[in-house]
């Protein structure tokens, strides 16, 4: 498929968008800490994935340990795509309540935005490829759909081109596809709006 007719597929502003989280760690429990915080804070988690060792690099080691586990979760209420800064702002203030000694973080927190067509991250850190939107959040294109399966790009983190990302993130975009088969028969088209 060339880029013309990945134009031809392009989305719509009322998409409906599911929001997920990648959490990382080495403490299982406090895993389930924050996963109880997210769900306190988003709303009723739809979907996690399995737990993955994440040994695709040493980055986080000096500040969280080693021995680091990461998993995903998706949440049951669609989401406008204007609320990713919203959410990454939520998401690092959870980071802080869980902070180690030293100020050092135990767990992270990645929210991204998952369409029908990609993975959207946020994240702090400005590149080549990271887009701007507000507040020091800039979007990060993750992963494309296309051809059935989700395609990593140039700049994809390892940890999001694992078979165990890939089966998560398929089976939120069922959901998300039922979603939006409801919304365009005026069945259920109630978007929730964070506060």
């Amino acid at each position: 498929m060339d880029m013309f007719e990945l134009l031809k597929e392009e989305s719509t502003t009322d998409d409906p968008v599911k929001l997920v989280v990648g959490l990382l760690s080495n403490d299982r429990n406090l895993l389930a800490q924050a996963q109880s915080a997210l769900a306190e804070g988003f709303g009723t988690v739809t979907a996690k994935s399995e737990e993955i060792p994440f040994n695709f690099t040493d980055y986080y080691e000096k500040e969280m340990g080693p021995n680091l586990i990461r998993q995903w979760l998706a949440f049951q209420d669609l989401v406008e795509a204007e609320q990713l800064v919203d959410f990454k702002q939520t998401t690092h203030t959870l980071e802080k309540r869980f902070l180690g000694p030293n100020a050092k973080r135990r767990v992270n927190l990645d929210p991204g935005l998952l369409s029908l067509h990609n993975l959207v991250l946020a994240s702090t850190k400005g590149f080549a490829h990271r887009i701007y939107l507000r507040g020091g959040i800039y979007a990060d294109l993750a992963l494309i759909f296309q051809s059935g399966k989700f395609q990593p790009l140039a700049w994809t983190y390892p940890d999001y081109q694992t078979p165990a990302c890939h089966d998560f993130l398929m089976r939120c975009r069922k959901e998300l596809l039922a979603e939006a088969a409801q919304q365009r028969t005026g069945q259920d088209n109630q978007v929730f709006k964070a506060t």
